[in-house]
């Protein structure tokens, strides 16, 4: 059965929707949805079968997941990260919401889903509605990772209609959120001193650092 795709509308996403994708993702779904910056695919946090469908999808072996996630605020975030010096909460305090994934040192909550000790983890909180009520309504975070187009010219595919004909088969639900961008968001390893951007992408960490 192909996914269901599901308009919501960033400024005022509609609760009824939105608890409708939460339970798919509670029993196991896997969703593509807007950020601030490019689409994402994603699964609850804790369903160890989504997040391996989601590796599936992605072409790549568990192992080798950098886990990511979006998470709703600045104390969810402390729940899965070992320790956040004040220099690098002041920089996630001015710069989230975001086009930002900060790297940060994983606490022992972060889950073993794929039986991989996990010593880092990047977390994101996009300047977007639909993803931060998704996560609010879940009540724990939402494991995501970009999609990526095959042709080279077009990396990240921005239309919803497009990515909907090229995923309807993999996902359960795809949310037209409208035309998503195609620049990624920033990586800032913040687990160095001073942190270091080690990609380059929409956003300015240093507007913030």
């Amino acid at each position: 059965m192909p996914a269901e795709l599901v308009k919501l509308y960033e400024e005022n996403p509609e609760r009824d929707k939105v608890e409708e994708i939460v339970r798919t993702l509670r029993n196991g779904g896997v969703i593509i949805y807007p950020t601030d910056t490019i689409y994402g695919i994603g699964c609850d946090l804790y369903n160890r079968k989504a997040v391996e469908r989601v590796c599936k999808i992605k072409g790549i072996r568990p192992k080798n997941f950098n886990l990511s996630f979006i998470c709703s605020d600045m104390s969810q975030i402390s729940e899965y990260v070992k320790r956040i010096d004040t220099p690098v909460f002041k920089i996630l305090k001015k710069a989230l919401p975001g086009p930002f994934t900060f790297i940060l040192e994983s606490s022992s909550k972060v889950p073993k889903v794929l039986d991989i000790n996990k010593k880092t983890i990047g977390i994101r909180i996009p300047a977007n509605n639909i993803p931060k009520m998704i996560v609010d309504i879940l009540g724990n975070p939402i494991v995501t990772t970009s999609i990526k187009n095959d042709d080279e010219i077009l990396e990240y595919t921005t239309d919803p209609e497009v990515i909907y004909e090229d995923y309807k088969h993999l996902v359960d639900i795809i949310i037209d959120g409208g035309v998503g961008g195609n620049i990624p968001s920033t990586i800032v390893d913040c687990t160095v001193e001073p942190v270091e951007v080690i990609r380059e992408g929409l956003g300015n960490i240093f507007d913030y650092a």
